[in-house]
């Protein structure tokens, strides 16, 4: 909460998913460019996306699915080379040949959203793009997510019962809808204070120029 005759903290949305590298090293810079500016008071929240919400709730193959969305394993190497050198220039480990399974996300996005009460929905997004771009680990286990979401502070025996039912898939799946239909096409997009939009993978300092400019238009309207 705000002190009395400050403006509220900027809110930024977060609109990605799990499985977009770009997202991956989207979230790392957001996170530098607000450590590069402590003073201004911000808030993040993330909403789901499917990148591909063709796959099924079990997943594929990776091989399977790199031919079909890129039609060649070979045509994709190109592509992970250049996400490989923008990762490791954050620091980041991307590690393609680890990948064994493309997942459906529809349940990472759930954790994340109960997340939300009680624990830390970004160590959680956090430590499923590890998972998933470091370590190479299947998404569709539903076991590991169990064990992802202890591990972030969530119960363990609770999620693991409601991953087993169908609660919140109507909503998140609504929410990502919705971010498609307000024409959001591409991952991630920040939108800052519900009112400026940036999508890509946008430099730190760009990003703290966003987030400058909303906290100033907050000022603004606190006089």
């Amino acid at each position: 909460m705000a002190a009395p005759n400050q403006p509220a903290p900027v809110h930024i949305d977060v609109v990605s998913d799990v499985v977009c590298p770009w997202c991956y090293i989207g979230k790392h810079r957001l996170e530098r460019a607000l450590a590069h500016a402590p003073e201004t008071a911000a808030e993040v929240e993330y909403r789901p996306y499917f990148l591909n919400p063709w796959i099924p709730r079990e997943g594929i193959d990776r091989k399977t699915y790199l031919e079909t969305k890129f039609g060649s394993v070979a045509r994709y190497d190109a592509i992970a080379e250049r996400v490989g050198a923008a990762a490791a220039a954050e620091g980041l480990v991307y590690a393609p040949d680890k990948m064994k399974r493309q997942p459906n996300t529809i349940d990472c996005h759930r954790l994340i959203l109960w997340a939300r009460n009680g624990a830390d929905p970004v160590r959680l997004k956090q430590r499923l793009m590890e998972l998933y771009f470091a370590e190479g680990a299947d998404l569709s286990d539903r076991e590991l997510l169990v064990q992802a979401a202890q591990a972030c502070g969530l119960d363990g025996e609770l999620v693991r019962r409601l991953l087993a039912g169908d609660d919140d898939v109507a909503r998140v799946t609504s929410e990502a809808d919705a971010a498609k239909n307000a024409g959001i096409d591409g991952v991630p997009t920040f939108i800052f204070d519900s009112s400026l939009v940036l999508t890509g993978a946008q430099p730190p300092d760009y990003l703290a120029t966003a987030i400058a400019r909303a906290a100033g238009q907050r000022t603004q309207a606190a006089v």
